[in-house]
Order: C-alpha cells, then sequence, then structure tokens
C-alpha cells in the first residue's frame, strides 16, 4: 500500500468517525451509522437517487429522523458517504486480490474495469451515488474530496510503484480519474457501451507509461 493510499485510508476513518456535530463516534454510534449506509445502499440499489429519502433511510435504518440529519446533513452527503464506503470495500478486495497484469498501464484498467463491473451490477446504486457527486456544492466538498483521495489510492495500488509518485505520475492519475468517472456518466446515460468504456479507460491508462514495476504482491510486500 503507498504512502498516498494510507493516508486515503486514515482519512477515511477518521471522517467515518465523526458525525455532523463533530464529536467523536462511540461503538454503537458507529453501528448505528453503518446501518444508515446499508439502508442508503438498499433504497438506491432498488430506485436509484429518487428512492433514497432521508425519512425512509431513517425508518429503514431504525433511527430517528434528527439523528439522521446530524449524521448526514442532507441526501448528497449521505449518498457521496454510500459511495466512499463503497470504494472502500473495493479498495479493500483490490488489497486481498491484486491486479495480475505484468505492465502497471494494464494493471490500472484491469482494476478500474473491476470497479466499472461492481457498479455495472448495482446500476440504480452506481446512478445514484454518480448524481450525488454531480449534485455536491462546496458543503461537501470535504466529503467529494475523500472519495478522490479513495479512487486515488486505488489507482496508485494498481500501479504498484517503488516509491511515491512523482508530479507526472499524479497528473496521469488524475487525468485517469477524470476519464473514468466520465465514462460512469456517459455509460449510465447510455451513451456509451460497456466495450466503448473498456477502450477509453484502456486508452487513457496509457499515460502511466511503461515502468519496471512488478505487480503489487510479486516482491513479497
Amino acid at each position: 500500500m503507498t504512502t498516498e493510499s494510507k493516508s486515503a485510508m486514515t482519512s477515511v476513518a477518521s471522517m467515518a468517525s465523526t458525525p455532523a456535530s463533530g464529536a467523536p463516534l462511540t461503538e454503537r454510534q458507529e453501528a448505528r451509522r453503518r446501518r444508515i449506509l446499508q439502508a442508503t445502499t438498499r433504497l438506491a440499489s432498488r430506485g436509484g437517487f429518487d428512492a433514497v429519502q432521508m425519512r425512509e433511510v431513517a425508518e429503514t435504518s431504525g433511527v430517528a429522523l434528527g439523528t439522521l440529519y446530524r449524521y448526514f446533513p442532507s441526501k448528497v452527503h449521505l449518498l457521496v458517504a454510500t459511495m466512499q464506503d463503497q470504494l472502500g470495500q473495493l479498495h479493500a478486495t483490490l488489497c486481498k486480490r491484486p491486479p495480475t497484469e505484468p505492465d502497471p498501464a494494464a494493471r490500472v484498467a484491469q482494476t478500474l474495469m473491476r470497479a466499472f463491473r461492481a457498479m455495472q451490477r448495482e446500476p440504480h446504486l452506481a446512478d445514484a451515488m454518480v448524481r450525488a457527486l454531480t449534485f455536491a456544492d462546496r458543503s461537501v466538498s470535504a466529503e467529494v474530496d475523500l472519495v478522490s483521495r479513495l479512487t486515488t489510492a486505488i489507482i496508485l495500488d494498481a500501479m504498484g510503484l517503488p516509491g511515491p509518485a512523482g508530479p507526472e505520475q499524479l497528473s496521469a492519475v488524475r487525468v485517469i480519474e477524470h476519464t473514468w468517472h466520465s465514462a460512469l456518466i456517459t455509460w449510465l446515460s447510455g451513451r456509451a457501451s460497456i466495450a466503448q468504456v473498456k477502450i477509453d479507460i484502456e486508452t487513457v491508462c496509457r499515460l502511466i507509461g511503461p515502468t519496471a514495476c512488478p505487480p503489487p504482491g510479486a516482491d513479497g510486500r
């Protein structure tokens, strides 16, 4: 796991343990937050963005509506947090089963396509999360930034760099991240096929260029 990846995961843990009030969560509060995110995921999976209503989330998760708003001030905050949670789960899975391609660009493309296929299995949930990111204003900037940092961490881990990423590599990662997000939007809107998404992702990943890095885990790390 890269330094950037460890930093992102630390930020996730910190934000996941801090409700809107700013006070650290107790174990009971963390369990309540987990129920809220699980309820949101179920509702979004069934009906997308419009199906996630704060009152129904509160009822489904067994918390008072006022309590829900203390954790998440709006539906957009809630769905962006859900995307953080989904990316965190993906990152954990990729750490257990890293990409196997010998070339860094191919590893990143393989990783992003795995992420895309996970969203493909839950298109309503994917649409809800992406719409929330699109609608997010400055009040959600910290949460949106963390989604970006998680995505960056996933890409950097897939690259398998022997040391910290340089400015050119980080620039390439940002372009890859933007392309992946754009590909999700065009696919969800029906303007791009899965085959086209794959081509776009593989094309932009070539910005990484060839390096001598082995696949993650190949050197025993």
